[in-house]
């Protein structure tokens, strides 16, 4: 069972399960890549990028540069529910 975090939205889940299922991608084409799976994840571009970099804040997701993120271990953890969202701290760089 995943264990989530106060500052998590309900599109965190789903855009560190896409980059675990479908490798590295900036923020405009994980929304497309959601809205193909179904209406109920079609996400503003600009929304999704401030998730990435929530994510990214918190260890869930490692920004490559240029806007390309990648899910990291502890984001692989996560989704395996062997780690527990809310004793991730923020670093802010």
């Amino acid at each position: 069972m995943r264990r989530h975090a106060e500052w998590m939205a309900h599109a965190d889940e789903r855009i560190v399960e896409f980059l675990a299922d479908y490798g590295n991608h900036q923020p405009s084409q994980i929304t497309d890549g959601l809205a193909e799976l179904g209406p109920e994840m079609d996400y503003h571009p600009k929304y999704v990028g401030r998730r990435c970099r929530t994510l990214a804040a918190y260890g869930l997701l490692r920004n490559l540069g240029n806007g390309l993120y990648q899910i990291t271990d502890e984001g692989k953890s996560y989704l395996a529910g062997e780690l527990d969202a809310s004793e991730l701290t923020r670093d802010d760089e």
